[in-house]
């Protein structure tokens, strides 16, 4: 094994806000995260233990909620040492933060970055696109605090990047939206569709997307991209890079942009491994680290995951001249058919996406090898 991914919940499902959007509150009976307690240090050592008894190379560990700063930061002191000392063989290991970003003062600014964390703050765009669902547990908009955490990032010198939930009023205003950040020079954006409740109609609340609008989205954020890509002055989009990596011959790494549900390693607060965080739920529960080694839980992943690929794509999909490129997407975005068979609720999105910007994407591509095929000459 070369590389080992893992998510930490430290809190599991706490959160210090109340946005209008989020599926944790919806409990394990939906699909969504079990609310448990806080990880204790008995768990935290185990954990980290049975991670490092495990890996080889490099290991990433993401910090996620809920809320993680809800555990305080001296669980992630106590969590560095337990990584000194477990770490026997010189693993590697590259942190990452998702956080709201609700509590982030000066001290948890310089702890991230002189840590070389990664820190995933949420920012629902502006004002008027972020208040809307993103808000404190008094019902109060949490916009320009939020926008302060982001400016303590940037002034501690951490290594940030935003990550935007994709609904029905962000999506209408990437325009705005990508003016603002560009103002603010945020040079990594992470834009990331909005989940319906899980066990519920798609489409049918009041933030979802629809198809035609997230493919006007896609189109328009794509085009302010690849204008800022003609500067040379484009920030980190994930989702186009991919594309265009795919177009190279590259296998992208997000299990949505390679059409199967991938070997993620999602550890609840309680020591509990699930295959995936939007399957936190006791029927998927693989182990616990508390009594079982990751190499036995990876075992019974593998089997799951070998299940996974036996959900077949829309008969379409086989005739799509999309496939390639589409890999028919996240299966949370799918309504499974009884032959076994689902299609992406956002299909038509696609279309409309690759319809009208794949050549730029092909042309995007072609410069890409060029320079990189010029570069090991150089080399």
């Amino acid at each position: 094994m070369s590389s080992l991914s893992v998510t930490i919940k430290p809190v599991s499902g706490a959160c210090n806000m109340r946005c209008g959007y989020c599926g944790y509150t919806k409990g394990p009976a939906a699909g969504g995260t079990i609310c448990r307690d806080e990880m204790t240090e008995k768990t935290q050592e185990q954990v980290i233990r049975r991670i490092l008894e495990f890996a080889d190379g490099q290991c990433s560990i993401l910090f996620q909620g809920g809320e993680p700063t809800l555990a305080g930061i001296d669980f992630y002191r106590k969590w560095l040492a337990y990584e000194a000392l477990y770490n026997k063989r010189g693993v590697k290991i590259l942190h990452a933060f998702q956080t709201n970003g609700y509590a982030l003062d000066e001290e948890w600014c310089d702890f991230l970055a002189e840590n070389h964390f990664l820190t995933e703050i949420s920012i629902d765009g502006i004002p008027s696109t972020h208040n809307y669902y993103r808000r404190d547990k008094n019902g109060e908009g949490t916009y320009f605090r939020v926008m302060e955490s982001a400016e303590r990032l940037q002034k501690a010198g951490a290594d940030f990047n935003v990550l935007t939930v994709v609904n029905r009023r962000t999506a209408s205003s990437i325009w705005k939206i990508y003016a603002k950040y560009r103002k603010m020079g945020f040079r990594s954006q992470q834009y990331t569709v909005c989940l319906d409740p899980a066990g519920e109609a798609l489409g049918e609340t009041e933030y979802s997307l629809t198809p035609k609008l997230y493919g006007r989205f896609l189109i328009e954020l794509f085009e302010l991209w690849m204008a800022d890509l003609q500067s040379g002055c484009q920030p980190h989009i994930r989702q186009f890079e991919n594309y265009i990596g795919i177009l190279m011959g590259i296998e992208p790494g997000p299990c949505e942009q390679r059409g199967i549900c991938g070997m993620q390693t999602v550890v609840e607060s309680d020591g509990c491994v699930y295959p995936c965080d939007f399957c936190a739920a006791d029927r998927c529960c693989l182990g616990n680290l508390n009594r079982d080694s990751l190499e036995t839980i990876q075992e019974r992943q593998s089997g799951l995951r070998s299940a996974q690929r036996t959900i077949s794509r829309d008969p379409e999909c086989a005739v799509c001249r999309y496939a390639d490129l589409c890999r028919g997407g996240c299966r949370r975005h799918k309504e499974i058919q009884p032959d076994g068979t689902g299609k992406n609720r956002f299909c038509e999105s696609y279309r409309m996406f690759f319809d009208a910007c794949l050549p730029r994407m092909t042309k995007a591509a072609l410069a890409a090898a060029r320079q990189a095929q010029a570069q090991r000459g150089i080399g």
